[in-house]
C-alpha cells in the first residue's frame, strides 16, 4: 500500500530560491484523498499515517511555485520583503470542500425516506461519525487552519473558515437542510411519549440538540468565536415551545374538566418539575426559561380565575398545605398574587369580625376575652402567612391591614361608638396582667403574654388613647402597691418606648422615680419624728407624687377625719421644711387606709377607702346618722355620698330600718351601725370603686385625650409650616396625617379647627390672591 504514495521532504521535487520545493496539488492530493477517505469511513489509523497526511498539506502549504496563487509575501522581522515561504492553500480548501460536499450528498441518499425513530437513529450516528472524523480532518489541516486560512479571514475574505467549521457548513447546507423537518418532528413526537409517560431513549433526542446547536455559525464570520444558537433556536426550540403549548393547553382543560382544582395544582406542580429535568438531561440550558414561561403561561395564567375561586375555598376550609401548593404556583405568573393578598386580606378581616361578634357583649367589660379573640385570629393567620405564602412581604403587608381593619372597627367599637374603644381594652387587658392576682402566671409566661400584647398594640390606630388608660391604672398599681412584678411593669415600658419612641413613655418612667423618691421620704419622715420625739398615734406613710407626670386630679373638696388630721400636718410641716416652694395638693380620693374595729363581736381589720373611713368613724360617736347629717359631717358631695353609703350597706357594716329603701336614699334616710356584723374573714377589703367614680374617670380621660390630640395637631401644623412656609390647605392635611398616623388617626375636621385656632392665634395667614393656601407668619 505504500507502494504508490509520495512523501513529503523527498528529494523528487524540483526546488525553488532558497531550496524550497516546489510541490503540486495534483502530486499529494491522490494519498491525501486515500486518507481522508480512511478518516470518513472510520477506519483506524495509525499515528504514522496521520503525520504522513499532516505533512502533505504542510509542504503543499509551504511550496512556492505557485506564485500566482500568492496575494502577499511574508515580511521578515526587519519589515523588508523576503522572497521566502510564501503560504498557498486556496486549491487544496476547495478540494477539501468539495470532498466533503459528495460525502454528504451521497449520505443524504440513506437517510431521504427515514422517518421517525429510524432518521433519529440514523441522523445522530452519522453526525457523531462526521463530527469525529471532521475533527480528525481538521488536525491533518492544522497547519492550512493556522496559515493560510487565518491569513484569510485577517484580509476579510468571506467564505474561508477553519476546516472543522467548514465541515459544520458544509453538514448543514447538505444534510440537516433536507432533514431538519423530519428529524425535529421525530424528536417533537418522542418527546410527547414521554410526556405521556413512555420511557424514550433521551440520547437520540441529546444528540438531535448538540448537532443543532453546534451547527449554529456565524453566516456572515463562519469562524467567529462564541456560541450562535440561531440553528438550535429556529430548528427546534420554537417549534418545541408552539408543540408545548399546545399540548398543555389541551390537557389542562380536560384535566380540569373531570378533577378537582386542588388535584390539578398537583399535576401542575408535576408537570412544571418534568419540564425543568427535561432541560437539563437533553435540552440546551437556555431553553429553561422560555420552556418554564409557556408552561405557566398555559398551567397557571390560563387558569387564575379558577385558582382566585379555589383560593377562598381552601381559606374556608383551612388546607394550607394545598394553599401553599398555589402560591408557589402563582408566584411564578409576573404580578400574579395580588388578587390572593386581596381575598386573603378580606378572609382575615371578616374572620377576625366574626370572632368577636361571636363574644357578644361579654367582650365589652371582659378585656381578656376580647384581646384574647384577636390574637387566636392573629396568631392562626400568622401560622398560614408564614408557612404557606412564606411569609412573602405583600402577603405579611395583607395580614397587617386586616387585623388593623377589624381591630379598630368591630361590633364592640361599634356598640361604643367609638374607635378608642380597643385600645382602652387593651390597656385594661395589661392592668389584668400586671395587676397582683391569685392567677398570675409565671414571669417567662407573663413574658410572652406582654409580647403577644404588643402584637395587638402594633395594630391599634389610637395609641394615644392607650397611652392615656395605660398611664391611668400604671399609676393606681404603683400608688396601690399592687403591681405583680416591678420586671414586667419595665419590660412592659421597654416594649413600648421601643415601638413609639422615649416621648411616648417618659411619664411613665418618671412615675418609677417618684415611687422611688417617695421610700426614701417616708423614712426620713420616720427618722424626723423619732428625733422630735413626736411619734404619731398611727401608722402613717404617703407617696409624693410629681403632679406633671401622674394622671390624677383632686375630685372634690373633703372634710378629712380628725383622726387623720394631725398624721397631715405634721407631714405637711416637714415636707415644706424640706422643700420651700413647692405645695402639696392631696388626693383624699386616691388615698386608703386599715380601720380596726371593736364594736363587733369579732375584732376586724376593714381596709378602706379614704371616704368609707371618714363615714365609718362618725359611728364612733354615735351608731345612727341621717343621710343629711353624714354628708355634713363629712363634706362628701350627696350623690358621691350615696354610692359610698350602699357599698358600706352591701358589705352589711351599716343597715337601714325596716321600713327605709336602701336602695333610693334621700338626705332624711338614716343609717345605723349594724351590730350584728358578721365575716369568715378577719382582714375585710371593702375598698371597692364606685361606678360614678369609674364613669366619671372614664369620661374625663377621653375629654383629655381630645384635649391633647388638638394640641398635637397644633403643634404639627406649626412645625410643617415653619418648615414649608406656604403650603396649599389639601398638602398640609396630608402632612398633618403623616406626621400623626403613629400615635392615632387625626379626623379632618378637627385638623380644619386646628388651623382655624392657629390663624386667630397669629401663627399663620391665609395668602392673598391664592385660594386654599396658607402663609406662616414667624
Amino acid at each position: 500500500m505504500s507502494g504508490h504514495r509520495s512523501t513529503g521532504g523527498t528529494g523528487s521535487h524540483p526546488t525553488g530560491p532558497q531550496g524550497l520545493k516546489q510541490i503540486d496539488l495534483d502530486q499529494i492530493w491522490g494519498d491525501l484523498r486515500e486518507g481522508i477517505e480512511q478518516v470518513y469511513n472510520r477506519q483506524c489509523m495509525p499515528k504514522p499515517r496521520y503525520m504522513e497526511l499532516y505533512t502533505h498539506v504542510y509542504n503543499y502549504c509551504t511550496s512556492v511555485h505557485q506564485q500566482l496563487n500568492n496575494r502577499t509575501s511574508m515580511k521578515s522581522k526587519k519589515g523588508q520583503i523576503s522572497g521566502g515561504a510564501q503560504l498557498v492553500g486556496l486549491e487544496l480548501y476547495k478540494r477539501l470542500r468539495d470532498f466533503l460536499r459528495n460525502y454528504l450528498i451521497s449520505l443524504l441518499k440513506h437517510g431521504v425516506d427515514l422517518m421517525d425513530e429510524d432518521v433519529l437513529k440514523f441522523y445522530t450516528r452519522q453526525w457523531d461519525e462526521y463530527q469525529f472524523s471532521s475533527k480528525v480532518l481538521n488536525g491533518v489541516c492544522a497547519y492550512l487552519n493556522r496559515h493560510w486560512v487565518r491569513r484569510e479571514c485577517e484580509e476579510g475574505r468571506k467564505g474561508i473558515c477553519e476546516i472543522y467549521q467548514l465541515a459544520l457548513v458544509t453538514w448543514r447546507d447538505n444534510l440537516f437542510k433536507h432533514l431538519n423537518k423530519q428529524v425535529t418532528n421525530a424528536v417533537l413526537k418522542l418527546i410527547e411519549r414521554e410526556r405521556n409517560g413512555e420511557t424514550i431513549n433521551t440520547s437520540l433526542v441529546s444528540g438531535v440538540i448538540n448537532c443543532y446547536v453546534e451547527l449554529g455559525l456565524n453566516e456572515e464570520d463562519p469562524g467567529a468565536k462564541g456560541q450562535n444558537l440561531s440553528v438550535y433556536k429556529d430548528s427546534f426550540e420554537n417549534v418545541f415551545l408552539d408543540d408545548t403549548e399546545r399540548f398543555y393547553t389541551r390537557e389542562s382543560t380536560e384535566f380540569l374538566r373531570h378533577n378537582p382544582v386542588t388535584e390539578y395544582m398537583k399535576k401542575a406542580e408535576q408537570r412544571l418539575l418534568e419540564e425543568e429535568k427535561r432541560v437539563r438531561v437533553y435540552l440546551h440550558q437556555t431553553t429553561h426559561e422560555r420552556l418554564a414561561k409557556t408552561c405557566e403561561k398555559v398551567l397557571i395564567e390560563k387558569h387564575l380565575d379558577i385558582f382566585h375561586a379555589e383560593f377562598q375555598n381552601l381559606l374556608d376550609a383551612d388546607k394550607n398545605v394545598d394553599l401553599g401548593r398555589m402560591y408557589m404556583l402563582v408566584a411564578r405568573i409576573p404580578n400574579g398574587l395580588g388578587e390572593l393578598r386581596n381575598l386573603l386580606e378580606s378572609h382575615i378581616a371578616s374572620q377576625g369580625l366574626a370572632a368577636i361578634d361571636k363574644c357578644g357583649d361579654f367582650a365589652v367589660n371582659d378585656p381578656k376575652i376580647y384581646v384574647s379573640t384577636i390574637l387566636e385570629v392573629h396568631k392562626k393567620y400568622n401560622a398560614l402567612v408564614l408557612v404557606a405564602f412564606n411569609n412573602d412581604s405583600g402577603f405579611v403587608a395583607a395580614l397587617d391591614k386586616a387585623c388593623g381593619r377589624f381591630i379598630n372597627s368591630n361590633s364592640i367599637t361599634r356598640a361604643a361608638n367609638s374607635s378608642s374603644k380597643s385600645p382602652e381594652l387593651l390597656a385594661k387587658y395589661c392592668d389584668l396582667l400586671l395587676k397582683k392576682s391569685s392567677k398570675n402566671p409565671e414571669e417567662a409566661e407573663l413574658e410572652d403574654t406582654l409580647n403577644q400584647v404588643m402584637v395587638v398594640f402594633k395594630y391599634i390606630e389610637d395609641k394615644d388613647v392607650f397611652q392615656k388608660f395605660y398611664s391611668k391604672m400604671l399609676a393606681k398599681r404603683l400608688v396601690q402597691h399592687m403591681s405583680a412584678s416591678d420586671d414586667a411593669e419595665a419590660s412592659m415600658i421597654s416594649k413600648l418606648k421601643q415601638a413609639c419612641g422615649f416621648e411616648y413613655t417618659s411619664k411613665l418612667q418618671r412615675m418609677f422615680q417618684d415611687i422611688g423618691v417617695s421610700k426614701d421620704l417616708n423614712e426620713q419622715f420616720r427618722r424626723h419624728l423619732i428625733n422630735s420625739t413626736e411619734l404619731l398615734d398611727i401608722d402613717f406613710s404617703i407617696q409624693v407624687l410629681s403632679s406633671g407626670s401622674w394622671p390624677f386630679q383632686q375630685s372634690f373638696t373633703f372634710s378629712l377625719p380628725t383622726e387623720l388630721e394631725r398624721s397631715v400636718h405634721r407631714f405637711t410641716t416637714f415636707y415644706s421644711s424640706q422643700h420651700s416652694g413647692r405645695k402639696l395638693n392631696w388626693l383624699y380620693n386616691m388615698s386608703k387606709g386599715e380601720l380596726h374595729t371593736n364594736c363587733f363581736k369579732n375584732r376586724y381589720t376593714l381596709q378602706a377607702s379614704t371616704f368609707q373611713m371618714a363615714v365609718l368613724l362618725q359611728y364612733n360617736v354615735a351608731t345612727l346618722w341621717t343621710m343629711q347629717q353624714l354628708h355634713d359631717a363629712t363634706q362628701i358631695k350627696m350623690d358621691f355620698l350615696v354610692q359610698v353609703i350602699q357599698i358600706l350597706l352591701k358589705a352589711k357594716l351599716l343597715t337601714v330600718p325596716a321600713h327605709e329603701d336602701e336602695t333610693n336614699l334621700t338626705p332624711s334616710s338614716t343609717i345605723e351601725l349594724f351590730a350584728a356584723y358578721k365575716n369568715k374573714k378577719l382582714r375585710v377589703n371593702i375598698n371597692i370603686p364606685m361606678k360614678t367614680e369609674l364613669k366619671v374617670e372614664q369620661e374625663t380621660t377621653h375629654k383629655h385625650i381630645e384635649e391633647d390630640r388638638k394640641l398635637l395637631i397644633q403643634a404639627a401644623i406649626v412645625r410643617i409650616m415653619k418648615m414649608r412656609k406656604i403650603l396649599k390647605h389639601q398638602q398640609l392635611v396630608a402632612e398633618v396625617l403623616n406626621q400623626l398616623s403613629a400615635r392615632f388617626k387625626p379626623r379632618v375636621h378637627v385638623i380644619k379647627k386646628c388651623i382655624d385656632i392657629l390663624i386667630e392665634k397669629e401663627y399663620l395667614e391665609r395668602t392673598e390672591g391664592q385660594k386654599d393656601t396658607y402663609s406662616y407668619l414667624a
